[in-house]
């Protein structure tokens, strides 16, 4: 059996020596360890990869015994294919390279299906032959069409929310329902290009790059911790439209990066940052 186990607690001498010791007296070998500490918090992040027989109630009891009182600690299987969700409007670029992703085996997860706020992408999604669910915001309030969309995805119990260019501010409400679990995926010209037209407010600035971030979602929009971004080069000679497309392209690695980083359980959250393995 292979697992997971995740640690991140006040750093002090001999905590790799105390770990890898109950792994080895419970007949657990280790097959890939990270470690890393942050100096000016003093805090110890570890994700190590096991393989063997035991009783993992009684590891996990003994790696408490020995850590820190504060510390956090996850013993997660493996090759266990998480529940992802994804989220959209009407922009397609980001939800089909991940559809195309998961049809090529290339995306390790089940995907629950696609909701959305309009129904544009929905013969995209049948191709795949997924549910798409349709929740419609006209004529309601945002708060109303939110407790449709939090009644949805709670009635189906996703490990991961994929936010694939969906056009919603989320109130903190539907945050505090799935804490740590939405990943979203932005330009990197906010907030200095904000609104409707980002890449044409990018264009009559004269930007030499052009970039795509993508986070965790919390309460303060667009600011929640980065997993994952990149850019590309652009010159004068582009215009806006081949700007967009440029960060379309980018906007769709970086989002899948982030969401194989948290399929494969290399994130830490820690103060609104992210330590990677």
């Amino acid at each position: 059996m292979e697992k997971i186990v995740l640690i991140d607690c006040e750093d002090s001498a001999g905590l790799i020596y105390k770990i890898s010791k109950i792994f080895f007296e419970n007949g657990l070998n280790i097959e890939k360890n990270d470690e890393f500490v942050e100096k000016e918090k003093n805090r110890f992040f570890m994700r190590t990869e096991i393989s063997g027989e035991a009783d993992f109630d009684l590891v996990e009891k003994l790696l408490r015994r020995d850590l820190p009182k504060d510390a956090n600690l996850r013993i997660v299987e493996k090759n266990k294919k998480k529940k992802m969700l994804l989220f959209a409007t009407k922009e397609s670029h980001c939800l089909g390279d991940i559809l195309i992703r998961y049809h090529s085996g290339e995306m390790d997860a089940d995907i629950l299906g696609v909701v959305a706020n309009h129904d544009t992408l929905r013969p995209l999604v049948e191709k795949f032959e997924l549910p798409f669910y349709h929740l419609p915001a006209e004529g309601i309030s945002r708060e109303e069409h939110e407790a449709k969309v939090i009644e949805l995805a709670k009635s189906l119990s996703p490990d991961l929310l994929v936010l694939a260019k969906y056009m919603r501010i989320l109130t903190p409400n539907f945050v505090s329902h799935f804490e740590g679990k939405i990943v979203n995926i932005h330009h990197s010209f906010l907030p200095a290009f904000i609104g409707a037209n980002p890449y044409k407010q990018a264009y009559e600035r004269g930007v030499k790059i052009i970039g795509a971030t993508a986070h965790f979602v919390n309460n303060n929009l667009d600011e929640g911790p980065i997993i994952a971004q990149d850019i590309v080069k652009v010159d004068h000679s582009y215009g806006w439209e081949e700007m967009r497309n440029l960060g379309r392209d980018v906007e769709k690695i970086v989002l899948a990066k982030a969401i194989k980083l948290a399929l494969e359980e290399r994130i830490f959250v820690y103060d609104n940052k992210t330590v990677i393995f």
